[in-house]
């Protein structure tokens, strides 16, 4: 949930920033140190293994929790684990949005593997799984086999640019019926995709997006699920890369003059929350269009494969030069979220089916790469 930066300076007062950042001097131009440093390490490693998960750890994840866990100790393999330690239990209450991350993150590890002679054969919870809650049971085995026959995943090449692209985008730019084409191309793990953008659904998906952000920021625990995760300047992001990051020069100055903190955004009455509400609203609406993924059941397989397609479209979202945020509040299955789970489900899965993901696109302006824990963070 990270509030646009743009936004939050216009509504807060240019004035009051720029004198703020002025007196404050270095503080208001920390920058995380550590944090970025996974994505100018990608690749690196004797181990096959290894430079395939320091790829696949930059992949999509609900809150960016990074709750992956990779165990290396029998040769030639990858078991994957869930940290459950960083579950989303309110507003995520079945795992299925963290489910789909782990998904996000087998596929990239392939991915990289392909293009690294590696051929990887994964097998989905080997120990078997419980559709209602993630456990200690391995989440894949993935075996790393050298094979010069592998056929490298040509949409590998955009890794690196990926982006969840968080700010408005530009209403005046249509999105082009071709780059939909394309989008749907690239989904091939066995979700459906789905996508739209003529200017009635636009509509539609723009109100409903809206409406369900609103109720995760005003229903007290799954707001304060997301501020508990807040990691408030470069500091706070170097010391905990996983989580929901406010760095830059302007978060710190706001934070060291006390108009940006966790306290304030928990209040709903603050000057914080009603502030990052318009910007909700602002950016919802400037979707340009939307895709989601839909899978015929709602096993942990199937949201494994709802990931692994979520990791591909956000790739071939990049190679159309345009930007993606997922806007999947209505599909989370806490109660206050019942009435809007349902009618997105009507909407988009009315031959039945579950809704897995659903994003807006558009093109939107050039941001950063995420905090991520280094691969030595990952492996047990």
């Amino acid at each position: 949930m990270n509030l646009s930066r743009r936004k939050t300076l216009a509504l807060i007062g240019g004035g009051v920033i720029l004198a703020a950042t002025a007196s404050l001097g270095a503080i208001a131009t920390r920058q995380p140190r550590t944090a970025l440093l996974p994505w100018s390490a990608a690749g690196q490693g004797a181990d096959p293994r290894h430079r395939a998960l320091s790829y696949a750890l930059l992949a999509p994840n609900p809150h960016n929790r990074q709750p992956w866990r990779a165990d290396l100790r029998e040769a030639g393999v990858v078991t994957l684990y869930v940290d459950t330690n960083k579950l989303l239990p309110h507003t995520d209450p079945f795992s299925r949005q963290i489910t789909i991350g782990l998904g996000c993150f087998l596929e990239l590890m392939q991915m990289a593997a392909s293009h690294d002679g590696q051929r990887v054969t994964i097998t989905p919870f080997p120990e078997g799984f419980d559709d209602g809650a993630l456990d200690s049971r391995p989440v894949a085995r993935a075996v790393f086999t050298p094979d010069a026959s592998v056929t490298p995943d040509p949409l590998f090449a955009h890794v690196m640019a990926r982006r969840s692209n968080k700010e408005p985008y530009d209403t005046s730019r249509p999105v082009p019926a071709a780059a939909m084409e394309a989008l749907a191309a690239s989904v091939a793990r066995g979700s459906q995709f789905g996508g739209a953008l003529d200017d009635a659904r636009i509509t539609q998906l723009r109100d409903l997006t809206h409406e369900a952000l609103v109720i995760e920021f005003t229903t007290p625990r799954t707001m304060q699920e997301s501020v508990d995760l807040f990691r408030i300047g470069a500091r706070e992001v170097d010391a905990n890369p996983d989580g929901l990051d406010f760095s830059g020069p302007m978060f710190e100055t706001l934070s060291a003059t006390g108009l940006f903190s966790r306290e304030a955004s928990a209040d709903p009455d603050s000057f914080a929350s009603r502030s990052a509400l318009t910007m909700v609203e602002a950016t919802a609406k400037s979707a340009m269009g939307y895709v989601w993924l839909t899978t015929t059941g709602n096993s942990r397989t199937d949201q494994l494969a709802a990931g692994a397609d979520w990791l591909r479209l956000n790739l071939a979202v990049t190679a159309e030069g345009l930007g993606t945020q997922p806007m999947s509040q209505a599909l989370q299955e806490f109660p206050e979220m019942a009435t809007h789970y349902s009618r997105v489900h009507a909407l988009l899965a009315p031959e039945g089916g579950t809704v897995q993901m659903l994003g807006r696109i558009g093109f939107g302006p050039a941001v950063g790469q995420s905090p991520r824990w280094p691969v030595e963070a990952i492996i047990l």
